[in-house]
C-alpha cells in the first residue's frame, strides 16, 4: 500500500469514527483508534476539514474533541427533520409495549395485571404509532381486544421477527428497552 492510499484509508477511517461518535471525539482517542500518532490525526483532520469545505457537514473541534456537525446554513432543514420526528415514549409506554411484545396476543387487562398499572392510554398511543394492532378478540365475557406488535416494530427495534427478541430470564424489561428514547416523565 502506497503511502497516499494509507492516508486516503486513514482519513475514510476517521470520517466513520466522526460519525460513529456520540459526541465530540478527543484526539488522542482518535489517533489510538486510527493507530497513528497525534500529529498525523492532526493532520488527516485537517485534509477532512478541506474536504469538506463545500459540503453541508463540517469537521468542528469542540469540547476538547472534534467532531461531524452540519454547517450553520442548513441548520433549517435539520430542525425540520427533528421537529417531523414523533415524540419519544415514555417508559410506562415500553413497558406496556414490552409486556405486549412478549405476551402477544394479550389484552388490555392482561397488560395492566403485568403491569400493575392502568394502560389503556399507552395502548392507545402505541396503536396510533402503529407499533401494535388489534389482532382479535378473545373468546369469553365482553370479547376482549386482543393486540400483537406490528412491521414496524419489527424494523423501530431491528428484529427479522419475534424470535429475535431477547429471552427475558435475569433481565428487567426497561434493560432490554433501555437503549431507546424515553421522555421525562415516567407516567403510570
Amino acid at each position: 500500500m502506497t503511502e497516499a492510499d494509507r492516508r486516503h484509508t486513514l482519513c475514510c477511517a476517521l470520517e466513520c469514527l466522526l460519525f460513529a461518535g456520540s459526541g465530540p471525539v478527543p484526539l488522542r482517542k482518535l489517533a489510538a483508534a486510527l493507530q497513528c500518532s497525534e500529529e498525523e490525526a492532526e493532520s488527516l483532520l485537517a485534509q477532512l476539514q478541506l474536504e469538506y469545505r463545500s459540503r453541508g457537514l463540517m469537521v468542528q473541534q469542540v469540547a476538547g474533541g472534534y467532531q461531524l456537525c452540519t454547517r450553520p446554513e442548513y441548520a433549517e432543514y435539520v430542525t425540520r427533520l427533528v421537529a417531523a420526528q414523533p415524540e419519544p415514549l415514555s417508559r410506562a409506554a415500553l413497558e406496556t409495549l414490552a409486556v405486549v411484545a412478549y405476551r402477544q396476543p394479550v389484552t388490555r387487562a392482561e397488560v395492566e395485571a403485568v403491569r400493575g398499572a392502568r394502560s389503556d392510554h399507552h395502548l392507545r398511543r402505541l396503536l396510533e404509532r402503529n407499533l401494535i394492532r388489534e389482532v382479535g378478540r378473545k373468546p369469553g365475557p365482553g370479547a376482549p381486544i386482543l393486540y400483537g406488535t406490528t412491521e414496524v416494530f419489527l424494523r423501530h427495534f431491528g428484529l427479522r421477527d419475534l424470535s429475535d427478541l431477547p429471552p427475558l430470564e435475569g433481565r428487567r424489561v426497561q434493560d432490554m428497552l433501555g437503549n431507546r428514547p424515553v421522555e421525562e416523565s415516567e407516567e403510570r
